[in-house]
Order: C-alpha cells, then structure tokens, then sequence
C-alpha cells in the first residue's frame, strides 16, 4: 500500500513539474533594426521563450519577433521606467487550451500582438520586466 501511494505522488510531482507552456513550434520571425543586433534580439527572444516554457502553462508559443524600431519612444519609456540602459519590445503570438492557462487567459483562444517588455544595463542579460497588451 505505501509503494503504490509513492507510486501516485511520485508521478502527480513529475506531471506538476513537466506542465509548461509549449515552445516546440515556436517561429521567430526576423525584423531589421538598425537599433539592436539580431544578437541582441536572439538573446532577448531566448529569455522570453525559457520564461513561456517554464511559466506558461496551456499554452503553445507560435511566433515572436522584435516590435521594429518604430517603438523607439516605447523603449525610451521602459528603459527610464525600470531604471536600465536599454529596453526591447517583443510581439508574441499565443494559443491557450482550454485550461485557460493560469486562470488568467481566456481558454481556447489565440493572443496576438502580446507584448513582452525587456530591459537591461552595461550589456547585461535581458531581464522581462512586464508582458500583455
């Protein structure tokens, strides 16, 4: 009786453990900038994918790219609101199950456009400091 009882725990801990978000078919998609290197871009769109996969419960990641230069002012903002040297923009398009994730997204829907707010200083790692619309 106790083996099977471990048996039970043992396996509902590595579901809990194992339920992420989906990043398995995630497309980057490439935007020019004459802001950031697609160094930095990659390294910021890194950060994000890691926090969906170990965050996001029910949902799958689909596309992420840079917001494009023109979110200049918006980074401006980020990036004197957060106190850091640098602030990048990223767009994010989301389907959520019918879990609706953490309770807090609307079950079986797609977010597009979903914004993901990164800042960082003296070169540093990209830190997400805020995320949604």
């Amino acid at each position: 009786m106790k083996r099977t009882v471990s048996l039970i725990l043992a396996i509902a801990l590595c579901l809990a453990l194992c339920a992420c978000g989906d990043v398995s078919q995630v497309e980057r998609i490439h935007v020019e900038s004459e802001i950031f290197s697609q160094e930095d871009i990659n390294s910021a769109e890194d950060v994000v994918i890691n926090e969906f996969r170990n965050g996001w419960n029910g949902c799958s990641l689909k596309k992420l790219y840079y917001a494009g230069d023109s979110w200049a002012k918006e980074f401006e903002y980020w990036k004197k609101r957060y106190n850091a040297d640098e602030a990048i923009v990223l767009l994010s398009t989301f389907d959520v199950d019918s879990s609706g994730g953490d309770g807090s997204l609307n079950p079986n829907s797609t977010y597009e456009k979903y914004n993901w707010i990164l800042v960082r200083s003296n070169g540093g790692k990209w830190e997400t400091k805020d995320h949604g619309y």
